[in-house]
């Protein structure tokens, strides 16, 4: 049921997340906290992102949804008791009468897909009936309180697990606030019966962090993944070994771009779009290094690579048509403008055909006059988030290309 061997296949099925009440519970205090920059309007959100799925269906893209996923896992009593208690537990709640109080909070929703939402919105204090407040802890705590927080950066599906082939990365998240969110595909590939014998290459308990924005399938024998802001190179390094043992990937390309909230990911940076052809943000060409990793007897071999990107591209890749777009053309402020609302950020759904905000008129228009087909979407709210088309879509299958 994974099948993605490259950026631009045919995407045949996509996995997204409809943003959720989750978004309710943002506030000014807890942005910085659960990495947002302002607070999106969630009618308009849920707006924008019907519209996305409407593109991908009308596309010929099955889409699925995590939170039906998750609920089909939860229409199983046992593994609703151990994900509820996991769930309350990684959402760092220690006493046993607040775990009490929780548990029997949530275990009386009885519909799966509605418990699954809840989960992803949190829990306020003032829903649980606490009885009478006998503890120091309920007499000093505001009535409106999240005793577990929200996840609102969920419908960014991208990033808690990537595909790569037939198999997946369960991912080890950069942050506290998104590490509770590789429980959902922690349960998926244990127990939905779609996906419980799926190939794993990385789990959320390794020791280092790694997400899939990070992970671009450049053909079925070559990875790129970005040392980032929130991909550790050790997780590469750990990645790579098990990837040569136990998949056809034969070399990975590790790509050191700045460390910057602007540039939390390689796919906020750097996308392909058609053969052979790239949307790249220009202010990381002179700072880039990219090192080839391959197999080896004892471990694996790690080269720095010279010359520029496009001379790279066309070794490794085997390519002699190489094109390096640039996201706001050769304007600079244009160019930070536009890539700090994703216009670096593409999904492609199939050779030459790419769906972008349409707020990023300027990269989307260079695009179209290098012959890619531009399907726009609005993004008033969904881009508050930090995150476009590519990150807030993990493909499932994709046809060769």
């Amino acid at each position: 049921m994974i099948n993605v061997k490259s950026e631009i296949g045919v995407l045949k099925k996509v996995l997204l997340h409809r943003p959720g009440k989750e978004l309710l519970n943002l506030t000014p205090d807890t942005l910085e906290e659960l990495l947002f920059d302002d607070i999106p309007y969630l009618k308009g959100a849920r707006q924008e992102h019907d519209i996305f799925a409407k593109v991908l269906k009308d596309e010929g893209v099955e889409v699925v949804y995590l939170e039906d996923l998750m609920g089909e896992v939860l229409k199983d009593d046992e593994v609703k008791d151990a994900f509820l208690r996991q769930y309350i537990a990684e959402g760092g709640i220690r006493t046993k009468r607040y775990q009490a109080i929780i548990y029997k909070h949530l275990s009386s929703i009885s519909d799966p897909k509605e418990l699954v939402l809840k989960t992803m919105e949190g829990v306020n204090l003032n829903e649980l009936d606490r009885g009478v407040y006998n503890s120091l802890v309920d007499l000093i705590s505001l009535q409106s309180k999240m005793v577990i927080a929200p996840m609102p950066n969920l419908y960014f599906t991208r990033d808690p697990f990537a595909a790569i082939g037939n198999g997946i990365t369960l991912n080890r998240m950069y942050s506290k606030t998104r590490s509770r969110e590789t429980i959902y595909g922690e349960y998926i590939f244990k127990y939905h019966k779609d996906y419980k014998d799926t190939k794993k290459y990385y789990d959320r308990y390794d020791h280092f962090s790694i997400e899939g924005g990070d992970i671009l399938d450049l053909d079925e024998n070559t990875l790129a993944i970005g040392i980032s802001q929130r991909t550790e190179p050790d997780a590469i390094e750990l990645l790579s070994k098990r990837l040569f043992k136990e998949s056809g990937i034969k070399k990975v390309l590790a790509f050191y771009i700045p460390k910057s909230r602007a540039f939390m990911h390689l796919d906020t940076v750097f996308t392909q779009v058609d053969y052979g052809t790239f949307c790249i943000h220009p202010k990381i060409l002179a700072t880039l290094s990219i090192f080839k990793i391959e197999d080896a007897p004892r471990g694996v071999k790690i080269k720095r690579l010279d010359g520029c990107l496009e001379d790279i591209l066309k070794r490794e890749l085997r390519r002699d048509d190489i094109r390096l777009i640039r996201c706001g053309g050769n304007d600079h402020i244009t160019a930070e403008r536009e890539q700090w609302s994703d216009g670096s950020n593409t999904l492609c759904i199939r050779p030459g055909v790419v769906i972008c905000y349409e707020r990023n008129d300027v990269t989307n228009a260079i695009l179209e006059e290098n012959g890619l087909k531009v399907i726009k979407i609005p993004s008033g709210e969904l881009s508050r988030g930090r995150g476009g088309p590519r990150c807030m879509s993990m493909p499932l299958i994709r046809d060769g290309a």
